[in-house]
């Protein structure tokens, strides 16, 4: 598998689309500046894992309206070029293990480590290949906002089923996004909702879609969680496929009061509910500005741009473009404030540089040790994100793992070692075994990075290098006359290149 030709197609998209575009739109944006190189650049490494000097001279030329509309008409949906693992269909309940003797528990638990551990290669792969970044992008936003993890859901087939459900909706409506992902089996299965029953309502579900999914803290009371929670009774799963089932007999179907309004309300209804106060599109607003814009948002911004969000049914492309085309996203104190999360790191390396690899095992190794698992947050809460990806110890392995992969030619040897005598961090991604360290490491030997290649667009001295690798100016900027590879090792090296 090669990171090389990841962009292909984006050229003649955006060639072909171009005029499309601007005769849909207004005189005053049509007679708007074009964006320019740098404010290209910054607009598409925030909305993308990494972006080329094609892509950037591309986008210089529109209007920021005329990108943002570019950016959002270029998602592939629930379409990706990374086939599924062969057992996706194949659902078995985790609750066949309560029957086995110890040895079949033993070799059922091993599987499914394996399928877990073949479901993330998937994703990073599809991550590091896919003509579409920012619907990866925000497959994994939601994926750290409708929380779930392999750990408790126990299915790698659930958890694929959830994250094509999240990838569904990605970029399509938020409440037919919060519907869905209600009723998912493997949310079902993560809150608890299974044991939620009338006469013993568990409250778990109630509790974080209004806390974490929907209104955000201070903006519900206890006792609408408990009488919400009694409105959710009764959706469970089917233990026989894994799909949702909702049973009428542990239903609660009395009359409830959530947040002032009162009936005989079912989950849907009080989903309805939420999304009926303001304060939800607000806390969504306020998330996405906190991953596109700065760690900071503008209060009276988030209210201006949520009011839009819920004018329009909860369009999630309405909500990025107005984030996107704001005087906000393009100002100066807001370049390079964002910290870039392990995933993003190290697949908009591989992206950027056009780095070959073989399996994506080491990487998903090296993310889970800066802090980011996939398919694993830490806890329903999320990654926190922002400063919290960074400390001593993270800041010194992101640069040991960008020093590694930019001399991965001539360091193969003792990368080998390193993954070799790394093993022992690998439960849950691989499993143990001398086969295992073969793999592992034919995996680190197959990294490739043809440095004088990548390089050879840019003239010596040329300024766009640095514009290109780094959202600022380096901290520490390298000698004149550095040559070429070396120069680019040491750009990728600054502590701002964590920045984005």
């Amino acid at each position: 598998m090669a990171a090389k030709g990841a962009r292909k197609g984006l050229m003649h998209h955006v060639a072909a689309m171009t005029l499309g575009a601007a005769m849909l739109l207004p005189a005053s944006l049509l007679a708007a500046a074009p964006m320019g190189f740098d404010e290209a650049r910054h607009l598409l490494n925030r909305t993308s894992f990494a972006a080329s000097v094609d892509d950037i001279n591309a986008f210089a030329k529109l209007t920021r309206a005329q990108a943002a509309d570019q950016l959002l008409a270029w998602t592939a949906g629930n379409k990706v070029v990374t086939p599924a693992p062969a057992w996706v269909n194949d659902f078995e309940s985790p609750r066949r293990l309560r029957a086995m003797s110890e040895e079949e528990r033993k070799l059922a638990q091993r599987a499914q480590a394996e399928k877990s551990a073949e479901l993330r290669g998937w994703w990073l792969t599809e991550m590091l290949t896919t003509p579409s970044p920012l619907t990866e992008k925000m497959v994994l936003f939601w994926h750290n906002h409708f929380v779930s993890s392999l750990q408790k859901v126990r299915s790698p087939v659930l958890m694929y089923r959830q994250q094509m459900l999240l990838r569904q909706h990605a970029l399509g409506y938020f409440g037919d996004l919060l519907h869905d992902v209600s009723k998912d089996p493997a949310m079902v299965i993560y809150l608890d909702n299974e044991s939620n029953r009338k006469a013993q309502p568990n409250e778990n579900f109630a509790r974080e879609v209004m806390e974490l999914f929907t209104l955000g803290e201070g903006n519900y009371g206890e006792q609408d969680i408990k009488e919400a929670a009694r409105a959710f009774t009764g959706w469970s799963i089917n233990h026989d496929s894994g799909e949702f089932v909702s049973r009428p007999l542990i239903h609660d179907d009395g009359v409830k009061t959530v947040l002032g309004r009162s009936g005989n309300f079912d989950g849907d209804a009080v989903l309805d509910i939420l999304l009926a106060q303001p304060q939800t599109a607000e806390f969504i607003v306020f998330k996405l500005w906190r991953e596109f814009v700065s760690p900071v948002p503008d209060a009276v911004e988030v209210k201006r741009i949520a009011r839009m969000f819920r004018d329009n049914r909860y369009n999630i492309k309405v909500a990025l473009r107005a984030l996107l085309t704001s005087e906000a996203f393009y100002a100066s104190q807001n370049r390079a404030a964002l910290i870039k999360s392990p995933v993003e790191l190290i697949v908009g390396t591989l992206r950027q540089f056009r780095f070959e690899t073989g399996e994506v095992t080491p990487f998903l190794l090296a993310a889970r040790q800066l802090g980011q698992d996939l398919f694993a947050p830490p806890n329903v809460k999320g990654w926190p994100g922002g400063e919290a990806w960074i400390n001593s110890a993270t800041l010194l392995q992101r640069k040991q793992l960008l020093e590694r992969l930019f001399r991965a030619q001539e360091m193969s040897q003792p990368m080998q070692a390193m993954a070799r005598e790394r093993l022992g961090n690998l439960k849950g991604i691989v499993k143990e075994g001398a086969d295992v360290r073969e793999r592992l490491a034919r995996a680190v030997m197959d990294i490739r990075f043809d440095g004088d290649k990548w390089l050879s667009r840019f003239a010596p001295g040329d300024p766009l290098l640095v514009k290109v690798v780094l959202a600022a100016d380096p901290l520490n900027p390298p000698a004149a006359g550095t040559p070429g590879t070396e120069l680019l090792r040491q750009l990728v090296l600054d502590p701002v290149y964590q920045l984005k």
